[in-house]
């Protein structure tokens, strides 16, 4: 069976060109090219590399549920909507766990990081966040939630938020907006205006930030991206920055017991003898930008629609790719993701990174055509 994710590939891609021509008629703008290429640099990074680890990942879930499940759901809708239900709830928690615990925060930072909001926003995904979010699942595999109903409506799940990360659908008001995540909610989500923070966790439905707590409607122009920004467009300092800034964090301080702590505490404590770096106040803060030549965009975009095509090919047939060449073509699609962040970010090393990417890309590409 083909995941759902990949399938939808082409989808998202027409969905993001009807926003664009969308927002060009309403005479806004709500994309940057460099940005919205980290969004999607960052998005390919994380399900090149759940290529490695999605098969072991549903396999603990199998294991937990054939070996310790209380129950056998044997109706099938009973089973979907225990599922449903299941997935949405524990969501939300693996969710609000992840702005309220450093370690979770480390991982899921890469999809806040971007100071626009739009579709390709969406695709922003961080390497370890399927990890992070496995365990919350487990109760389900325990209450009986067969496997393959758990994976289909997690990837269904995960497609709904697809649509809520835009700002051209205004509010939408009635018994929906009660019920179910829409943009306005979850733009909320995304903005760091003081007000916004840490509101508005839910995934397809928003009765759970309702229940407990931490749902509050859209008032004020929501401002994006993250209270310190990243101030970079490299997708693989995206995936580990906030992780080195812990790191460095837990080796200054000087006490034992907070070493430990600035893992599992609030993105907000810092230890007593932190040294406090002010940040930019982040209403009417200047989003960060490193303007390309139009010759190098070109380059880069040209490249691109090469690198979403092996993307697409690799996750819908991965299965039948033999080991060997399904590695280094997955090695060849990072490292040019690499490549485009440095010449984005013009790191010096940068002409180096494309010429080695290139030459990777043709190794891969004569020991697939050998095997």
């Amino acid at each position: 069976m083909h995941d759902p994710i990949a399938l939808a590939i082409p989808l998202f891609f027409v969905l993001i060109g009807i926003e664009l021509l969308w927002a060009r008629g309403r005479k806004v703008s709500v994309y940057r090219f460099t940005d919205a290429l980290t969004d999607l640099s960052c998005g390919i990074t994380s399900q090149i590399v759940l290529l490695a680890w999605a098969a072991t990942q549903l396999a603990i879930y199998a294991w937990a549920y054939e070996h310790h499940r209380v129950a056998t759901i044997s109706t099938p809708w009973i089973a979907w909507a225990v599922a449903f239900v299941g997935v949405d709830f524990f969501y939300y928690w693996w969710h609000r766990m992840s702005h309220e615990v450093n370690f979770l925060w480390a991982a899921h930072v890469v999809h806040h990081q971007s100071e626009d909001y739009n579709l390709a926003v969406a695709l922003r995904q961080a390497v370890l966040t399927s990890w992070t979010a496995l365990p919350f699942y487990m109760p389900l595999a325990v209450l009986g939630v067969p496997p393959l109903v758990f994976a289909i409506t997690h990837a269904l799940s995960t497609l709904y938020q697809f649509w809520i990360h835009t700002q051209l659908v205004g509010k939408i008001r009635g018994p929906l907006d009660w019920i179910l995540n829409l943009p306005s909610h979850h733009r909320v989500h995304h903005a760091i205006n003081p007000g916004y923070l840490d509101k508005n966790y839910g995934a397809t439905l928003i009765v759970w930030d309702r229940l407990f707590g931490t749902y509050i409607e859209e008032t004020e122009k929501p401002v994006y991206g993250i209270t310190k920004p990243l101030g970079s467009f490299d997708p693989m300092w995206a995936q580990v920055h906030y992780w080195l800034e812990l790191a460095a964090m837990s080796r200054a301080t000087k006490r034992p017991a907070d070493k430990l702590r600035v893992w599992l505490a609030s993105p907000a404590w810092k230890p007593p003898d932190h040294v406090h770096v002010p940040t930019a106040p982040v209403i009417g803060r200047a989003k960060y930008e490193r303007p390309l030549s139009r010759r190098l965009a070109t380059y880069i975009g040209v490249h691109y629609v090469i690198v979403v095509g092996a993307t697409f090919a690799l996750l819908m047939w991965h299965h039948s790719i033999a080991a060997l060449p399904l590695a280094l073509a997955g090695a060849a699609v990072v490292g040019a993701l690499l490549a485009f962040g440095a010449l984005i970010e013009r790191r010096r090393w940068a002409p180096h990174a494309e010429a080695a990417r290139l030459a990777l890309a043709a190794v891969a590409v004569v020991v697939w055509l050998r095997t």
